[in-house]
This record gives C-alpha cells, structure tokens and sequence, in this order.
C-alpha cells in the first residue's frame, strides 16, 4: 500500500485549524491511525488523509462545511463491516460508532424508533425486545454491524424473505447535504413535494428535488430506467442509485398510493449523497414464539439451489445454504467441529430453512409438510429437524463461513470484493 503524506489541507489553511481546534484528540493525521482505518473487511486499501471522531452533529456540520470549502471527501463509516471497500478512501474518514451511537427515542404505538448512525443492530434489538418490537433486517455481522452502514449499504440478510431490506424500514433521515445545510429527508405526498420544488429559496435541497423532478418526468428517462435496472421481482438488490423505486411514488404514477421519500435513495448510496446523523426506523412484531431448522442434505449442489423454488411456498422466515466447501472448512475449525452434530454423510449442500408458528402444533405440520414437499420432488435425502439452542449452533456455522474460507490451507484463497449477488429464483 503506497504511504501518502498528511494532505497539505489540514495543515496549511485558517479552516483546517478552526477544525482541529474543534476537534481536539479527535481528529487524527497520525500514520497508523490512517493505516488502521484504511482498510474494511474487504481486500481493499486505500489511506485516507485523515481520521475523525465526532462526539456530536455540530461537529460532522463543520466536517461537511470543511470539505466542501477545500475540495476534500468525507467518507462516512460505523463498524466497517463492508466487503467492497465502501469506507475506503483517500479522504477523511468520520468514524461515528465511537460517539454517536444513542437510542434517540421509541414510539411503541408506531413501531418507529430514531436512533443515530453508531448504533449496534443487535443492541437496538435487545432494546427493542423489552417492547415487543424487532428492528428486522439482519447481516452475518449484526452483533457489530452499526445502523448507519446498514443504511448506506441497504443491509438485509437471512431473514429478508420476511423482514426485506433496511430500506424497506428507513422512514426519515436527518443530517447534512455537501454544502453543510442541514434537512430532513421523509415522506411526502404530491402537494408537499411541490412546495419542495418551488419554495425555499435557491438551496440546495429545492435544487435537489427540482432535478429528481426533471428527470423522472421524463419519458424517455423512465423507459431507460425501467428497461436497464433489475428486475422488480428481485428485492435484494443494490445496483447503483435506486431511482426506479422514487418512480413507484404517487408524485410520478397517479395510480400510486406511495408517497415520495428520498430515502429510498439515500438507502444502499452509501454515505455519497448525503451525510445522516439521525435514522427513523419502522420496527416489526417480534416474529412467532415457536421455531425449527429443517437442515435438507444434497448430493448436489444443484439440487439444493432447485430446492428453494419449493422451499418458498411455505413461508420460511429464512434460508440459507451451505456448501461443501464451508462443510470442509468446519472440520479443521475446533469451534465450529462441534457444530457439525446434524450432518449426516458428506453432502454436497446444506439448505438451512427455518419456520415458525404460534403453536408447536402448526410448527409441526409445517415442518412436515415441507420434508414431504420435498421429498416428493425428489430433492434431499436426510431431513433433520433441529429445535431450541441447536438452532444457534447451525447458524453459528453458517455465520462462520466467511472466515473460515479465509483460513484455507494452501495459496488459493477466496477474494472478498463482492457484497452480495442476487438472481431471479
């Protein structure tokens, strides 16, 4: 990784020292602190200029205001987490899981909760457990994966068949556009977007919603968006900015109902077009009290993809598959050698699909009917059904594979420069 020099920016203008100033101990152009934050969990390094830690809104304003009057980036990052390089760069990075990580509030009515961008996942649901409520979406990472990542890269997970995608939950967002204005981002019906466009004054929000505007009434535009993006019948996707979701809105499809949110856009754009300090989130009911894994065996890696198109129909809250490669890896792993309890033979693929009810009773006519299902398709040929704490041990497995293929022997090692890839089931 080639070693740049502390940007002349921050040591040689009147702003620069406003802003360390400001920022005391918390703004770092040391050496190994850069080095430290210029890698994620992916196979990309790039040393950024900079490192800072902002205790409060105030202090990001300033960040913002700072880089857009020197021409410097901000690359916004929580828990780095990510696996593509998202905050990577050779700006300043803003770390904000060391300060800003408050529960802001809680609408138990409403199922909303506020929260800024450093709270953990898992900790915001042991929060939320105590009323009843579940903040659905949930990555391989969640017991560190923070909600300001989860936004940028529209974090889902294994349960997304039910709970969909971070984006599917961010109801408003508060922080700042790259001029240092501050605004709120939520949704709005058709005569609240206009009075966006026309009032205000020239800012940049109103140029920002007048330009969303323009382009989306285009014909032409909407044919090349709906005709180029990825299937609507695909919901795990982050290709690019989501523009074609902005479309759906009662603002450009009169036989919508849907009101116009940016946030649709903000989430999966990973911190580019807008800086959030504050997250408003629907929650879900917590998910039925009774649950099994029924972990389908296959000779073929084949045959267990050809599985999920049955799998489906019985409304798993999740599925996963591991392969054989993962399987092989847990043999030389002491931790996770004893979670491979269940397995019977060597197969070629695990799916891991998981039900739940109300009552043990339903649970076990689902589970039924879904070995018989599959059985009658001719895919599979062990069906163990596992219940309570054993759960945990397989998903343990399953969380582990990333590293444990990281951990092969031998040369050969997998390349970690793909976030997730999705396809028509």
């Amino acid at each position: 990784m080639k070693e740049a020099l502390p940007s002349p920016i921050l040591i040689k203008t009147e702003s620069a020292a406003k802003l360390q100033s400001l920022f005391g101990g918390r703004l770092h152009t040391d050496l190994l602190t850069r080095k430290l934050y210029a890698t994620d969990a992916s196979e990309y390094q790039e040393l950024p200029v900079a490192v800072a830690f902002p205790s409060m809104e105030s202090e990001v304003s300033e960040l913002v205001r700072f880089a857009s009057q020197n021409g410097a980036s901000l690359i916004p990052r929580t828990a780095g987490t990510s696996l593509a390089g998202q905050v990577v760069g050779a700006g300043i990075v803003v770390d904000c899981g060391r300060h800003l990580h408050k529960i802001v509030s809680l609408d138990v009515a409403l199922r909303r909760v506020v929260v800024q961008p450093g709270v953990v996942r898992n900790e915001l649901n042991h929060f939320l457990r105590g009323h009843g409520l579940l903040f659905g979406p949930e990555t391989s990472t969640a017991n560190r994966a923070m909600i300001g990542g989860m936004v940028g890269n529209n974090s889902c997970g294994s349960n997304s068949l039910i709970y969909g995608s971070t984006r599917d939950h961010l109801i408003s967002a508060r922080g700042y556009l790259s001029d240092g204005s501050e605004v709120v981002f939520g949704p709005l019906d058709r005569a609240e977007f206009e009075k966006k466009c026309e009032s205000g004054g020239d800012t940049l929000e109103r140029r920002i919603y007048r330009e969303i505007r323009d382009l989306l009434s285009n014909p032409e535009n909407r044919r090349l968006i709906e005709e180029n993006f990825p299937k609507r019948n695909i919901p795990r996707r982050n290709t690019g900015y989501a523009l074609d979701l902005l479309m759906d809105s009662i603002v450009f499809d009169p036989s919508s109902d849907k009101p116009f949110n940016l946030c649709r856009l903000i989430a999966g754009s990973e911190g580019t077009l807008f800086f959030g300090v504050e997250f408003e989130l629907s929650c879900d009911l917590l998910p039925p009290s009774h649950s099994g894994l029924l972990c389908a065996h296959f000779e073929k890696l084949d045959e267990a993809l050809r599985a999920v198109l049955f799998a489906l129909p019985h409304s798993p809250f999740a599925v996963e598959l591991i392969d054989s490669h993962i399987l092989e890896a847990t043999k030389r792993n002491h931790a996770q050698s004893t979670n491979r309890f269940f397995l019977q033979d060597e197969p070629a693929a695990i799916l891991v699909i998981e039900l739940r009810s109300d009552t043990e009773h339903d649970l076990e006519s689902k589970l039924r009917d879904l070995v018989v299902s599959l059985e009658s398709h001719g895919l599979g040929y062990a069906f163990p059904i596992l219940r309570g704490g054993d759960q945990d041990k397989v998903w343990d497995l399953r969380r582990a594979g990333q590293g444990l293929m990281s951990n092969i022997p031998g040369d050969a090692k997998p390349r970690e420069v793909v976030e997730d890839t999705a396809v028509d089931v």
